[in-house]
Formats: structure tokens, C-alpha cells, sequence
């Protein structure tokens, strides 16, 4: 008898970038939903972060999006916008180094109450909860917070409206 494959967000790539969608969410009083996330075995290492995880099968990044933000937030009232911001990153987390190229979707939803309903057992492990920040509160934030721009970049988000095409944000090696 063979087991049904189980879920983890964290299947290997090889030889490349693991594709990443992420979800810029905000609220209609223009807050955005942060995670807050650590080291497994150290919540005092924590940051904070937009939804969003690795693409499955051949799902596309927009697939990606909306199931990775159903599973970490259960928000699934959804307008799905465009592509803002790209970047690539890689990173220490879990005792293995992450490369990444992930896509950042506008999203916006009237959806406020969040259910982490979908977590995989090393984001059970590592994902503390979820919280809607002002644009001030971000820019007045003494937490880590990815990328680490995120603060800058809302505000000519919500001053200057989606930019006309993705922008390639600067690459970030932790």
C-alpha cells in the first residue's frame, strides 16, 4: 500500500531558484498583512513577512499566490493584481540555505480575520501568526521585516499606484 504524498512547501529544486509567489495584501484602509515568522528552534530569531511559498506541480505563480495565501491566512475573498516586485534572495532557515526568486502580487481583499488553517509542519513550527500594518507603523518598525525595503516601497505603492511593470528589487543575501 503507498502513502499519499504529503504536502510540504518545501520540495527540492535543483540546480536553480526555487520560484516563489508572494501576496502584498492590503486591507481597503490600505493596511498590509505581515506574518511573523522565526527560527523553528528560536523564536527570538523573528521577521516579519508577506504571505506566500513555493510553487507546486505546475501551478502558475498566480495559482501559487492565492493557494499559498488561503493556507496561511484562510483569506480567500481575493482581487488578485498585478506583479509588483521581483527579487531574488537566499537565506538561512531550518539548517539549509534558501535561493529564491519570488514574484510579489497586489492583492486586496475587504477579508480581514485570518485563519492559518493550511500550514505546513515546518511553517507550524515557525510562523507565529499574522498582523494588518499601517504603512506609518511599518516605516516606524524596529522589527526585521522582508524585503527589507518593504516599508519604502508601500508607501510609493500607495502614493504613486502599481508601477507599469514589475520592479526588479536589489537581491537579498542574509
Amino acid at each position: 500500500m503507498s502513502a499519499e504524498p504529503q504536502r510540504t512547501g518545501e520540495q527540492e529544486y535543483e540546480g536553480g531558484l526555487r520560484k516563489v509567489a508572494r501576496v502584498v495584501l492590503l486591507d481597503p484602509e490600505d493596511r498590509i498583512l505581515l506574518l511573523h515568522g522565526h527560527e523553528p528552534d528560536d523564536p527570538a530569531d523573528d521577521w516579519w513577512f508577506t504571505p506566500g511559498g513555493g510553487l507546486e506541480g505546475a501551478e502558475t505563480r498566480q495559482e501559487a499566490a492565492l493557494r499559498e495565501l488561503a493556507e496561511e491566512t484562510g483569506i480567500t475573498e481575493v482581487e488578485l493584481g498585478p506583479v509588483l516586485w521581483r527579487r531574488r534572495c537566499s537565506f538561512p532557515f531550518a539548517g539549509r540555505r534558501w535561493d529564491q526568486d519570488e514574484w510579489y502580487f497586489l492583492a486586496r481583499t475587504t477579508q480581514t480575520a485570518t485563519a492559518a488553517t493550511g500550514l505546513t509542519e515546518l511553517e507550524r513550527r515557525s510562523v507565529a501568526g499574522a498582523r494588518w500594518w499601517t504603512c506609518q507603523e511599518l516605516t516606524r518598525a524596529h522589527e526585521t521585516v522582508y524585503p527589507t525595503r518593504l516599508a519604502e516601497l508601500l508607501r510609493t505603492l500607495l502614493d504613486e499606484g502599481p508601477p507599469a511593470g514589475p520592479v526588479t528589487l536589489d537581491a537579498e543575501i542574509v
